[in-house]
């Protein structure tokens, strides 16, 4: 079924072409999109994916993880992902496993990351993998996402994440047409 949704994303494109740069809430008009559960799983393997072919340069502790998430996520639909749910949670675990230490600052206890694409590859599993329809958590992978760090901006929504935002309308386009075509 088609939305207006994609469209949306589309003048946040035109306005970071426009302004230079958005706040990543203006993504929170994902969350209606992915009321549809099938969408939040779909979205959720799309991003693990996405960030799973950008390694670039690694350690080789990260290259065996990036190795291992492109084996479990290659092929599929892009509408109804076919990811074998038992190989997730142990790759899941061990993405992980490799950013599990914690610093205690002064106002809380935060996770070091590492490397942010297998971060995302993780929260993609997660969501995945989760029997809930959390559309907060898919919001917020969207926008860890695009967010890019500019010092002129900070990390927001910039020209840096102009190719990510044409990548979700492009996937938002596919899934719904998956969608009509179902119908």
């Amino acid at each position: 079924m088609r939305t207006e949704i994609p469209e949306k994303i589309v003048s946040i494109l035109q306005d970071v072409d426009r302004f230079g740069s958005q706040e990543p809430s203006r993504l929170t008009v994902l969350k209606k999109w992915f009321q549809v559960p099938s969408r939040l799983k779909s979205f959720a393997i799309f991003v693990a994916k996405r960030a799973s072919s950008r390694s670039g340069k690694v350690k080789s502790d990260e290259k065996e993880l990036f190795c291992l998430s492109r084996e479990l996520l290659n092929g599929g639909d892009v509408a109804k992902p076919s990811v074998d749910k038992h190989k997730a949670k142990g790759l899941c675990r061990k993405l992980h496993d490799f950013q599990k230490d914690h610093r205690k600052t002064r106002w809380a206890v935060i996770r070091i990351i590492k490397n942010w694409n297998l971060f995302l590859v993780e929260q993609g599993l997660q969501i995945y993998l989760d029997s809930a329809n959390d559309v907060a958590a898919g919001y917020k992978l969207a926008s860890d996402y695009c967010r890019h760090y500019d010092p002129r901006y900070g990390s927001t929504l910039n020209s840096g994440s102009k190719h990510k935002l044409k990548e979700i309308i492009s996937f938002m386009f596919a899934v719904e047409t998956c969608e009509e075509l179902e119908e």
